[in-house]
């Protein structure tokens, strides 16, 4: 866990775990063939096996066991040689077995980290495990006027829980873990991580203490699926709680839901320790054994992780950690990014019009780096203009505009057809500044009588009267010297 001094509300530290579900990106369920296609009609995509008939048996999936693999591998952790699964006992209609299959004392990946930036601050959460398990069905309850209605499209479909420890200390730091787990299961391919289909859910346990004193009662806010909601969520549920403890009441464990339209959290059941789901291993599977072999096979097959590449940009583009950890958010981002360093000569002014322009126009749009309308190399093209004193900084913006418009994807040809191209003809800048210091000679004697502000009122002149065209270091050296 980090050790920076943990943010207190009302006096109070606030504790956080999560457990997260992954849906993992297979074509088959995790013991059955079914398939798992999102969206199908209800009860299409149940086969005998995950309705649990009478004589079916249970076959694990190989590519679920390789995706588990591969989130060991780039989190860290151990991967067990051997793991075993075992029965999870509790009734609920989506649920046919009247079980569900999970993992319990030896789950697949043990251990392991995930590091991720809190502004310019890096922090670092524990993980417990990560385990292989079936998914359930969905209970239907809006459709059916006053009725319910149960789809088993989703049961049996593999899931990958993982589990953190409660070492986060804000709603902020949950959504900044959650967003660098999401990334990297994607990153990795084993999961869409499409959080309103249900393929990345998260669970907050989230608890409130004096600073120094023992953990709280956690109550677990389930299925958590936007970074919007789970920020609201855990602020809430943490003032409740402070409120309740504050009134002399004691917290109880629950389970609760998350209402977006209210804002509030609400008890659903009363909160389940594994004791009360009589866990056993399962009878009709074997013990899961991973060879060695296989890992270093997974491993040898792994792209470049997001923290490799972010080190690799640091040491060979010299960007700051800070800029690596940001431009590596994705692989569409990370390739963007490199494309127009390399074209551009320009590294770390690429970061910055990548964080900064590029991400801008993309969230004002609700696009993403894939749907960026302005290649790399076109932008390489205006970041060597900008380096050369072609443009100045403002008008680039202002091509970046007829670019991102379709106006116009040849950088030189937008310049020249709207004028921007920036003053370097130190003659003509000289006549602009000897006009501008004629013409306001009271501002010229204040700056010499030592106020450092009417500089930079006679540069934004200067400015000015060259229609933004001047180069400004040009013209603050110029003006400097005349001044002086």
């Amino acid at each position: 866990m980090s050790s920076s001094k943990s943010l207190l509300v009302h006096g109070y530290e606030v504790v956080i775990g999560f457990e997260t579900h992954a849906q993992l990106a297979t074509q088959s369920k995790i013991f059955s063939r079914a398939p798992t296609a999102f969206g199908a009609e209800p009860n299409t995509q149940a086969c005998a096996v995950d309705l649990a008939l009478p004589g079916t048996l249970p076959v694990m999936n190989r590519g679920a066991v390789e995706h588990a693999i591969r989130l060991g591998l780039a989190l860290g952790s151990h991967i067990a040689e051997q793991s075993v699964f075992a029965r999870k006992n509790y009734f609920y209609p989506d649920l046919p077995k009247g079980y569900q299959i999970s993992q319990f004392e030896i789950p697949v990946v043990q251990g392991g980290e995930v590091s991720f930036f809190l502004g310019d601050e890096k922090k670092t959460v524990r993980l417990v495990r990560a385990h292989l398990e079936e998914d359930a069905g969905k209970s239907l309850h809006e459709e059916f006027h006053g009725m319910s209605g149960i789809d088993l499209n989703r049961a049996g479909t593999p899931l990958l829980e993982i589990v953190t420890e409660p070492d986060m200390r804000s709603s902020a730091e949950a959504v900044a873990y959650a967003k660098e787990l999401h990334k990297t299961v994607t990153w990795i391919g084993i999961c869409d991580g499409n959080m309103q289909e249900g393929s990345f859910r998260c669970d907050a346990n989230v608890s409130v203490r004096k600073p120094g004193a023992e953990l709280g009662t956690r109550r677990e806010i389930k299925n958590l699926n936007s970074f919007k909601f789970m920020q609201q969520a855990i602020d809430y549920e943490v003032r409740w709680q402070i409120e309740q403890i504050e009134d002399g009441h004691a917290i109880q464990q629950a389970t609760v839901l998350f209402d977006p339209d209210t804002g509030e959290t609400r008890a659903m059941r009363t909160k389940e320790d594994a004791a009360d789901y009589r866990y056993f291993p399962d009878p009709d599977l074997p013990p899961l054994v991973i060879a060695r072999d296989w890992v270093e096979q997974v491993k040898a097959n792994m792209p470049e992780l997001p923290r490799q590449m972010a080190e690799r940009l640091v040491r060979d583009y010299g960007l700051p950690e800070y800029d690596a950890t940001t431009v590596t958010q994705s692989p569409a981002m990370a390739a963007y990014f490199e494309t127009t360093a390399k074209a551009s000569g320009q590294a770390k002014m690429a970061s910055n019009w990548i964080m900064g322009e590029v991400s801008r126009r993309l969230n004002n749009e609700e696009k993403d780096i894939a749907q960026v309308p302005v290649s790399a190399d076109t932008l390489a093209a205006l970041l060597k203009r900008i380096a050369d004193g072609t443009v100045s900084n403002n008008a680039a913006k202002q091509v970046m505009d007829a670019l991102w418009s379709g106006e116009g994807q040849d950088v030189d040809a937008v310049i020249e057809a709207k004028g921007l191209k920036q003053m370097n003809d130190s003659g003509a800048l000289e006549k602009i500044i000897d006009e501008v210091m004629a013409a306001n000679a009271p501002m010229v004697e204040q700056f010499r009588a030592g106020k450092d502000k009417a500089f930079n009122a006679l540069v934004g002149l200067v400015m000015k009267a060259s229609k933004g065209k001047a180069n400004p270091q040009q013209a603050n050296d110029l003006l400097k010297q005349k001044l002086q």
